[in-house]
């Protein structure tokens, strides 16, 4: 009879939510949300796996702009919920 140990589970669902994450980013659906959740794994990343700093710091960045700007003309939730546009009026009415 062998031992045999299972694999950690941690690094599994890191890796499953990251590509849940990447697939949500590229269909452009909850963009906002996804982006958060971006710059949240990232920052997470950031402080354990310090060889690959910048990438993670990089990755952060853009999940917190996407977060930020929201998703593109293309996008399922732009189909969904209406492409969103800020009109600013003029200073001088």
């Amino acid at each position: 009879m062998a031992l045999r140990a299972d694999p950690p589970m941690g690094p599994t669902l890191l890796d499953a939510l990251t590509g849940v994450i990447g697939i949500l980013l590229l269909v452009g659906l909850w963009t906002p949300i996804t982006g958060t959740l971006l710059a949240i794994l990232a920052l997470w990343n950031a402080f354990f796996h310090l060889p690959d700093l910048l990438r993670w710091i990089l990755f952060g960045t853009l999940g917190a702009a996407l977060a930020l700007l929201g998703p593109g003309g293309w996008s399922v939730d732009a189909r969904l919920f209406g492409w969103k546009r800020v009109e600013l009026p003029d200073r001088k009415s």
